[in-house]
């Protein structure tokens, strides 16, 4: 079996996945914008070939790349990167080789905010009501119609990158000062964010799944530079369960991860806020792992090789919670007190690459819990200020 890995490299733990196929039998061959000696040392033991593109953005040199490992190797069983950045990318050299899986068409009814909007409907799964913007008349009739305030986001993005909120026609005037294409306006929901994250087999069929719940809410992490923190549910809550399984089945989804964020309202009902077609971000995979005892990454290995997964069964033993620090803000503890006061609850500490630092902070700590108070306990001492 050969697969075509995009980017096997970053996010900085996704060699394990790479890792995870070789270990199988897979001939991975990587294709990459970094230099093949600065890659992780697992990484390129595992790699079958690799091949060194400056710019991935470049769409001719990755259909060059690709034909070239196709000349190497043989036919290409399977394209992917994981990562919201390539989706698009995957898809078109997919059909470009005749490769299985997401294909241009899809990424557009799937990954497009509007997209989405219109799968959750037709599933009836609540949803934020949606426009496309088209100038500011259109923006405040919707205001009219919803309600005060809105999100103004673009129609494809991910971590509330260039995404505001507007509260009066005044404001949308001033956002639509400078136009804003391909953006949509949607009805903002307050509540706490809660996810639905797993993994469908070849058939669709969900052999895992997890849940997650955010401090805040992403895009007033990223205005407003707070500092975040989210934990992995020992239980999903059965309403979260109910909808979180009838969106994955419109989503059509197959041999592949899943990330679908919801609101969690005051009343305890949900509302989907959106669907991301690969793993969570982060180092959650990395937290599944630490959650339930197991190992994600050969998980879905054994997907994409075929095993049959039907029988396949986990538990939940803990919470395992992200907390974030930012270089910008002085806290009370040293990294050397925090070592010493959590114990063995620290399972990780790491510095953030650049690209996170917006909406995770500079630095994480990785703590585990059996008891939710005493993680809430663990996120408070970490992220006292001075």
């Amino acid at each position: 079996m050969n697969v075509v890995f995009i980017s096997p490299h970053f996010p900085p733990q996704f060699f394990h996945f790479v890792s995870a196929l070789r270990e199988r039998g897979v001939k991975v061959l990587g294709i990459g914008d970094t230099p093949y000696d600065s890659l992780h040392h697992e990484l390129r033991e595992s790699l079958s070939e690799y091949f060194f593109t400056p710019n991935l953005n470049d769409y001719d040199a990755l259909l060059r790349a690709t034909g070239y490992l196709t000349w190497r190797h043989g036919r290409i069983d399977r394209i992917d990167s994981l990562n919201e950045t390539w989706l698009e990318v995957e898809s078109r050299l997919r059909e470009d080789f005749h490769v299985p899986g997401l294909l241009p068409a899809d990424i557009v009814r799937l990954r497009t905010k509007m997209g989405m909007h219109d799968v959750f409907k037709q599933a009836g799964v609540a949803h934020p009501s949606c426009i496309p913007v088209k100038d500011a008349a259109g923006v405040k009739a919707f205001a009219k119609s919803v309600g005060y305030p809105l999100v103004l986001k673009p129609d494809v993005g991910v971590g509330a990158a260039r995404t505001f909120k507007v509260s009066s026609d005044s404001e949308v005037d001033a956002a639509l000062k400078d136009p804003l294409p391909n953006y949509v306006a949607q009805a903002f929901v307050r509540g706490a964010i809660v996810t639905y994250d797993g993994l469908v087999d070849r058939e669709g069929n969900i052999i895992f799944r997890l849940s997650h719940e955010y401090s805040d809410g992403v895009m007033e992490v990223v205005l407003e530079q707070r500092d975040i923190s989210f934990w992995s549910l020992k239980e999903i809550p059965p309403a979260l369960e109910t909808l979180g399984r009838r969106a994955v089945a419109a989503l059509g989804l197959r041999e592949r991860w899943f990330h679908l964020e919801f609101f969690r309202l005051s009343d305890g009902s949900y509302v989907a806020l959106e669907a991301n077609l690969r793993p969570p971000g982060g180092f959650m995979t990395d937290q599944m792992n630490y959650a339930c005892d197991m190992d994600v990454y050969r998980l879905w290995a054994r997907v994409l090789t075929g095993d049959d997964l039907r029988d396949f069964r986990y538990t939940p033993k803990y919470h395992v919670c992200h907390v974030a620090r930012r270089a910008s803000r002085r806290y009370r503890y040293s990294h050397a007190e925090l070592v010493a006061k959590l114990g063995d609850a620290l399972l990780l500490h790491r510095e953030l690459p650049a690209v996170y630092h917006n909406a995770m902070g500079n630095e994480m700590y990785l703590t585990r819990h059996e008891r939710l108070d005493a993680m809430h306990d663990a996120v408070r001492l970490i992220q006292a200020t001075a």
